[in-house]
């Protein structure tokens, strides 16, 4: 009975991993603060999913609310909003948040956010299935003209 007990066990736990790497996020960064007075700021990355699904929340310990925005230019003027339904996430296909774009706000930060900090975000992402993931990401903090470094 043991080793059955432990091979069901393995397999759950390589379901459960399975299910857990749904989505995956690379390169994230939290662009720094310029100054104590500056209350927002954006985090970026790149996100893909394999089965497809929806970005519908992020939290941060480092900012009071944390939302999923776009820029868009409407009417000749750009203008930035949050998407409180999510940003889809196509199966297989890469979907880059970056400045000037799709990106998540960091709103009513605690404390500035110095260069080189790494800033704890939480991203949830609702797959087809209607099942959730979380990802946990330690963004680090960079200037906005800094290039990034390579991992």
């Amino acid at each position: 009975m043991k080793p059955l007990r432990c091979a069901l066990r393995f397999a759950f736990v390589l379901l459960a991993a399975s299910v857990q790497a749904q989505t995956t996020a690379t390169e994230p960064w939290v662009r720094a603060t310029v100054s104590p007075a500056q209350k927002a700021t954006g985090l970026f990355v790149q996100l893909q999913s394999a089965q497809g699904g929806r970005l519908v929340a992020a939290a941060s310990p480092a900012a009071g609310l944390v939302e999923i925005h776009e820029m868009k230019l409407v009417d000749g003027v750009m203008r930035m909003r949050a998407l409180p339904d999510g940003l889809a996430l196509p199966a297989g296909e890469p979907v880059q948040l970056k400045p000037g774009g799709l990106h998540i706000m960091l709103i009513d930060l605690k404390q500035p956010i110095k260069e080189g900090e790494a800033v704890p975000v939480t991203l949830t992402v609702e797959g087809k299935d209607g099942r959730r993931e979380t990802l946990q990401l330690s963004a680090p903090a960079r200037l906005m003209a800094a290039p990034m470094k390579s991992h």
